[in-house]
């Protein structure tokens, strides 16, 4: 009764172990690694598991096999001569070349009755075989081959391709290496075995239909339903009953890296899935994979770096040719007197219009501060594209630059550019005179003491010139806008940039006309010889200039030109002197001075040079050292005696004091003078008939001596009786 009892439990028990025993059966059966990190594999050759969990096969070391393979057999079947069971594999694995398209030798998948593989060979062997066992039955050995290396004696199909092989390296089927998706199931998509993209293998054997099905794809991408191989053949005559699984590779000449990431296995049912997001990570090969942000952010800093270098090159180019200067060796023993373009191009803020003081005929003027000195400066800009003569010119500028006195404006150097001349004089705050003089909107009207102070001061300066200094200084250009007036309103002669230089007691060059209209003196057009009495000229202009508030040449109010001195002369034939005199001065002005300065200006300006006095009896008539000179009536309009100079009159034959003209035996006065239809016409009083003589005689007192000379015809010179 008691042993009846005890029956149930008994049976119970038993029932627990036997399940127990095929739960452990059923775990020793199947195997998902997503890491190698601590497995048990068996491996050799070239085979290590590294430190962050990949199965590496082959180091990259030439000629080099390794194996992996699991710890212990699988029983494939139930018997010695079984059928092998159905069972499946996946794997993840990736391939590295320096060379994708020359490379060797690939990875192999195997299902063997031994691990022990010493005797085979490495690269095109791939581990698994020698040049003797290549397809021998007693081999029993079933692979998947991912070869990257076409070998003839294997009868590849090329250098990308998977394979089925049984017993040797000679595929039962093969294919290129790719995939179908199952979008489109009959379009196939290549893969690249050596990318070294991580990559998918899934390896289905159906022990029933004796069917092997091989599939791959990429390692995002689902199990494509149709295989890549799909093949039918009896493992049951290859496998024995326990057989190990595991991995072979080899390398030849070139270098390659195999690698696996995550393994699976299990018999009579589908793998397991491998978990990829817990992969390991594989190393960098190659050149470092640049990041998006450095694809980007290295040209835009290129880029801005060439754009940099580039504007930085143009305006260092544009600041050497911005200060670019003529350097001559001559130039040298001038250097104190050379000023810098640099100094003088930021002294004058890069002649910006803002501090344009004027504009000549031979240039600009600008005012400027040195930033060293602090001295304000006057900056002439003078084109001048010849080099004849530039060291003439230099040097003489720099002797200008010795002048000192306090009627002339102080040269202080000079600069050179290609084509271009600067003058820097001394700064003069009020101005230039004939500003002065016209444009009153924005200064006073001058007194009557001013004008007769800068007459005196500019005067003395000719003298110092053409006189008193070691060489005889011709400015050659004289007029008030070359007059520039200080705080005390003095007279300062200033722009020597037409002046000339020569020693005393020798005759000036010849030379090309220079100066300006309307102060030029009339021998300068047959001549073209400046002397100090065509300075004085200049002067006599100057001067009545300056007490008449006229230009040299001007428009009547019926559009007719007037010539300063001819109205000026007109003026004192008819007695009306003093009315010249500038009318903005309100009648406000010393009489006496007034008619010594418009007598001067009229004998300074004679057409003759005999007549003209020099600037030191200019100086003796201002100082009052002599008595004012004395026009006489023969004193001729300016047109008058300048056409008959131009139609072949020698003013050194006509005389000083002309003054009688021979009518038959009657002496007559010439009173004035005047030009009809380009005729000269002497106006004169007389005695006797009216008619006109087929020639005429003027008598000269020159010297003391009586001489006659005789005019041209009557159709050249008309005498006229003074209606006075």
């Amino acid at each position: 009764m008691g042993e009846m009892n005890h029956l149930p439990l008994l049976l119970h028990l038993i029932f627990f172990i036997v399940l127990c025993v095929s739960a452990i059966a059923s775990g020793e059966d199947q195997f998902a690694y997503s890491s190698f990190t601590g497995l048990n594999l068996t491996l050799d050759g070239a085979a290590t598991v590294t430190p962050n969990g990949l199965l590496e096969l082959t180091n990259g070391t030439l000629r080099l096999k390794g194996h992996a393979f699991h710890p212990t057999p699988f029983r494939f079947s139930k018997s010695p001569n079984g059928t092998v069971k159905s069972f499946a594999v996946s794997y993840v694995f990736a391939i590295y070349c320096v060379r994708p398209n020359i490379c060797g030798h690939g990875i192999a998948f195997v299902v063997s009755a031994t691990k022990n593989f010493s005797t085979a060979l490495q690269s095109e062997y791939m581990g698994l075989i020698n040049d003797n066992n290549n397809g021998n039955l007693s081999n029993h050995f079933f692979a998947v081959e991912l070869d990257t290396n076409q070998n003839e004696l294997f009868h590849d199909i090329n250098n990308n391709h998977v394979g089925i092989d049984i017993n040797g390296l000679t595929s039962v089927n093969s294919s290129t290496a790719g995939y179908y998706d199952d979008i489109d199931p009959s379009t196939f998509h290549n893969a690249t075995l050596t990318s070294y993209k991580v990559m998918q293998v899934w390896l289905e054997y159906n022990g029933d239909r004796r069917q092997i099905n091989v599939t791959l794809a990429p390692i995002h991408m689902a199990k494509p339903t149709k295989p890549l191989l799909s093949t039918n053949y009896d493992l049951s005559t290859v496998l024995t009953d326990m057989a190990y699984i595991g991995f072979s590779s080899s390398t030849g000449s070139f270098v390659a890296r195999h690698y696996v990431l995550g393994w699976s296995f299990a018999m009579n049912k589908p793998a397991p899935a491998i978990d990829i997001t817990k992969l390991p990570k594989l190393p960098r090969e190659g050149p470092k994979p640049r990041s998006k942000v450095l694809e980007i952010v290295i040209p835009l800093a290129t880029a801005a770096f060439v754009l940099v270098m580039g504007t930085t090159a143009i305006l260092l180019i544009r600041r050497t040719l911005r200060y670019a200067e003529v350097r001559e060796d001559w130039e040298v023993e001038f250097g104190p007197h050379r000023f810098s373009y640099k100094d003088l191009f930021h002294a004058t803020e890069g002649f910006k219009n803002k501090n344009l003081l004027g504009i000549g005929g031979f240039g600009r003027v600008y005012r400027g501060l040195l930033s060293a000195s602090k001295l304000e400066i006057a900056v002439k800009r003078i084109s001048h594209d010849s080099k004849q003569g530039m060291r003439e010119f230099v040097a003489e500028v720099v002797s200008i630059g010795c002048l000192k006195h306090r009627n002339l404006v102080q040269l202080h150097g000079y600069c050179r550019r290609k084509g271009e001349l600067l003058l820097v004089y001394e700064y003069m705050s009020k101005g230039s005179l004939d500003k002065c003089l016209y444009d009153l909107e924005d200064k006073p009207t001058l007194s009557w003491a001013q004008r007769f102070r800068i007459i005196k001061g500019i005067a003395s300066a000719l003298l110092y010139l053409h006189e008193e200094w070691e060489r005889v200084v011709l400015h050659r250009d004289i007029k008030p806008s070359n007059v520039l007036l200080d705080d005390e309103m003095n007279g300062r002669l200033g722009d020597f940039g037409l002046a000339r230089l020569y020693d005393h007691g020798t005759d000036p060059q010849t030379t090309h006309v220079v100066g300006t209209i309307g102060y030029l003196a009339p021998e300068l057009a047959r001549t073209s010889k400046a002397t100090p009495l065509t300075d004085v000229f200049s002067f006599g202009i100057f001067v009545l200039e300056v007490i008449c508030g006229r230009k040299p040449i001007d428009q009547s109010a019926q559009g007719n030109q007037v010539i300063l001195i001819d109205w000026v002369l007109d003026h004192c034939h008819r007695g009306l002197l003093l009315e010249v005199v500038d009318t903005k001065l309100q009648g406000d002005y010393n009489v006496d001075e007034a008619s010594l300065t418009l007598k001067l200006g009229l004998l300074c300006s004679h057409p003759f040079t005999n007549l003209r006095p020099n600037m030191r009896q200019v100086m003796q008539y201002l100082n009052r050292d002599m008595p004012p000179p004395d026009l006489n009536p023969m004193h001729m309009s300016f047109n008058v005696l300048s056409l008959m100079q131009n139609k072949g009159f020698d003013p050194e034959n006509i005389a000083n004091q002309m003054t009688m003209v021979g009518w038959r035996d009657r002496i007559g006065v010439v009173t004035g003078s005047t030009i009809r239809d380009g005729i000269p016409v002497l106006f004169l009083t007389a005695h006797g008939q009216d008619e006109l003589l087929g020639r005429c005689r003027i008598r000269t007192m020159a010297a003391g001596r009586g001489e006659q000379m005789h005019l041209a015809p009557a159709s050249s010179v008309k005498i006229e009786r003074s209606t006075g």
